[in-house]
């Protein structure tokens, strides 16, 4: 069962252990194919990365968010870090990389939602077991803690061995060598794409309830895979009837970090809305992912101070 206990402190605490990159995004009609070029319409830069994506969405709806993560040694590292503080976010462990450069993402993005993404680590690949040493306390104490897959995973693991509540792993990128972590994993959270790599399965809603009870098999106590627009499914070693929670549809202008706000969406309702059975709790964090992708932009396009519990989410047996 999920370790819902929110410790000593009056506000639980979200820990978000991740990337930090700065996103240079394209905006053209489609994606390009292999080795063309094509004319786009509009170039931003903006702040990214998966950890300090979650980190934020969950920020914006009111959590106590503290982010563990490496900046590089330029503009770009000094001024997110200004920004993460501005917003609310606890910069106590947010590290400045002598010598290395911020972690960049090169996004392209069609008229269709569709996006392509390139990230180059940067500092995200000095974030280490050091680090976690640190930030031990921290860690240890934290109601939630967030780790995803783009800064080194032997940090990570480490992180998820100290915590004593809920650990939420978002395994992107894709990857395959994660299975030491998995028993460590109060919750898993994946896409069909993350799934299909875990599970060596073609996974899609046709066969969701197959990949849920083979991602069960490798210890983690709730697996949740997204499925865009179809909204996502889910199943519980406590509750093994896997169910499918349904969004509501809508033209999407820009998908990328809808993942993300997801992700951010969940940690921040499991310790702030705990009255809500896990399904409502799901819906609620696709309704914000449903939001994000409504609007231009990644931690921009996530809505702050959002209240979706006022409506009851659709759900089916699988």
């Amino acid at each position: 069962m999920l370790n819902m206990n929110c410790g000593n402190d009056l506000v639980p605490k979200i820990v978000v252990l991740g990337s930090c990159s700065v996103d240079f995004t394209t905006y053209a009609p489609r994606l390009p194919k292999p080795g063309e070029t094509i004319i786009g319409s509009k170039f931003t830069t903006s702040y990214g990365g998966k950890g300090a994506n979650q980190c934020v969405a969950a920020t914006k709806l009111g959590g106590n968010t503290s982010m563990i993560c490496r900046l590089g040694d330029d503009r770009w590292g000094t001024q997110y870090k200004q920004y993460l503080k501005d917003i609310g976010v606890d910069v106590t462990y947010v590290h400045i990389t002598p010598k290395i450069t911020t972690g960049i993402a090169q996004i392209s993005v069609a008229e269709s939602g569709e996006n392509q993404i390139v990230i180059v680590p940067g500092s995200n690949g000095y974030l280490s077991k050091l680090d976690v040493k640190e930030s031990a306390d921290l860690i240890k104490s934290a109601d939630v803690l967030i780790g995803q897959l783009e800064t080194p995973f032997e940090t990570t693991l480490e992180a998820f061995k100290l915590n004593k509540g809920i650990k939420l792993l978002n395994a992107a990128p894709a990857r395959e060598d994660i299975e030491e972590i998995l028993p460590y994993c109060s919750i898993l959270c994946v896409n069909e794409s993350e799934a299909s790599i875990l599970t060596k399965l073609d996974v899609d809603i046709s066969n969701a309830v197959t990949a849920l009870e083979k991602l069960l098999e490798t210890g983690c106590d709730t697996v949740i895979i997204t499925l865009g627009e179809k909204g996502a499914v889910y199943s519980s070693k406590h509750e093994p009837t896997p169910l499918h929670v349904l969004c509501d549809p809508v033209t999407p202008v820009d998908t990328t970090g809808a993942g993300d706000a997801f992700v951010g969406a969940l940690a921040t309702f499991l310790v702030t809305q705990k009255n809500y059975s896990l399904h409502q709790i799901i819906g609620a964090a696709c309704e914000v992912a449903t939001i994000s992708v409504t609007k231009e932009g990644t931690q921009t396009s996530y809505p702050t101070k959002l209240n979706p519990f006022n409506k009851e989410f659709k759900y089916l047996y699988l």
